[in-house]
């Protein structure tokens, strides 16, 4: 069976990536200074940073429309798929699986559309090995169960140099607990049940990074098997790379190790200064 993969554009993979696996993106949506741009196809984050630095209002973001994700699966299906497996980001976070749900009604093939619970390469990691074991001729049901081993055992850990982002974006949710009082702190967030949750605050980066480095350490004693590790950021590789650092010298092991900037959507409620890690394990 042909199985086609398609994803939404906050997994935030590379475009070389997508054409190496063969993965369709349908992108979200940046309403920015009066215009409606595609997500990693008409603006990046430093668009919307630069924007709202020079007196922007900060954008909005919305999902594709059932009718994008009609026009990929009719695409897929005339290219020769029989099947699909759409995966998206968090339903708790975008109304995206809802549109990739109706537009599966009417799809020529079947499709099967899977909630991530995450976002960024919490999603992409999904993603990719989707396509990872379906190019060694995995079933749809082997590759289903793949995703959620990596759904389940998903961990995200960042910081954001400021809450006005996620504040005014609407997103901020159990993390507003977060808010006011210390002066220079840095909040320490994950995702918990698809949506955004605080792990803690400290005063300053390196208190911070000494912070997030315990989360780290207290996964990796929890979780069995191999551990991947993926580095986001927004505008801030050099953060992503001492968080890198900060991991070796604590003697943590992992695979993977890659660096990814959140695209425009992720970017729009999180702000400049945003960077983290996503951890996952994998079976031997």
């Amino acid at each position: 069976m042909k199985l086609a993969i398609i994803t939404d554009s906050t997994c935030d993979l590379t475009e070389s990536e997508l054409q190496q696996w063969n993965i369709e993106r349908v992108p979200l949506y940046v309403e920015f200074q009066g215009k409606t741009h595609r997500d990693w196809l008409d603006i990046t984050p430093s668009d919307i940073i630069r924007g709202v630095e020079q007196g922007a209002d900060l954008p909005t973001t919305s999902q594709p429309t059932p009718k994008d994700f009609e026009g990929v699966y009719a695409e897929a299906a005339t290219g020769g798929a029989e099947a699909i497996l759409c995966l998206t980001i968090s339903s708790s976070l975008s109304g995206t699986y809802q549109s990739a749900t109706i537009a599966a009604e009417t799809s020529p093939v079947p499709v099967t559309v899977f909630d991530s619970r995450h976002a960024s390469l919490g999603l992409g990691n999904m993603v990719k090995r989707a396509a990872e074991l379906r190019n060694e001729g995995a079933s749809l049901a082997e590759i289903v169960v793949a995703a959620e081993h990596i759904r389940d055992s998903n961990h995200l850990l960042f910081t954001v140099a400021s809450l006005d982002f996620l504040q005014k974006g609407g997103r901020i949710g159990r993390a507003s607990a977060l808010l006011g009082g210390v002066l220079n702190f840095k909040p320490i967030l994950t995702i918990e049940d698809g949506g955004l949750a605080p792990l803690g605050r400290a005063r300053g980066s390196k208190r911070a990074l000494r912070e997030v480095i315990g989360h780290i350490q207290a996964y990796r004693e929890a979780h069995e098997g191999e551990l991947h590790a993926s580095f986001i950021h927004v505008m801030d590789p050099a953060a992503a790379d001492t968080l890198k650092e900060a991991i070796v010298t604590a003697g943590i092991s992992y695979s993977s190790g890659q660096v990814y900037e959140m695209g425009a959507v992720i970017a729009s409620h999180v702000g400049p200064g945003a960077s983290g890690v996503y951890l996952h394990t994998e079976k031997g």
